[in-house]
């Protein structure tokens, strides 16, 4: 998870310098970036599975509704992986 918490954080910065989303979006999607770091601390310090699960959830629902707010957003960043 650490992983995807740097990816999302390099991305997102590349993104909002290369002026392919707005300040706006980048703001609120460090916000999920930020909420995953947490997770990702929450298994690392052995939190029960099931809060990380549900925590996971939250997030999920929430990129969901910011994807509805900045339509574009995850193409943007998922197209920054490497096949």
């Amino acid at each position: 998870m650490k992983g995807e918490v740097n990816y999302l954080a390099g991305r997102l910065e590349q993104l909002r310098v290369q002026r392919s989303i707005t300040n706006e979006a980048y703001l609120d999607a460090g916000a999920v970036q930020g909420a995953i770091e947490m997770i990702a601390n929450m298994v690392d310090m052995g939190v029960p599975q099931i809060e990380v699960q549900d925590q996971l959830r939250q997030q999920l629902h929430r990129a969901q509704r910011l994807e509805t707010k900045h339509p574009g957003l995850n193409w943007a960043v998922e197209s920054g992986r490497a096949s």
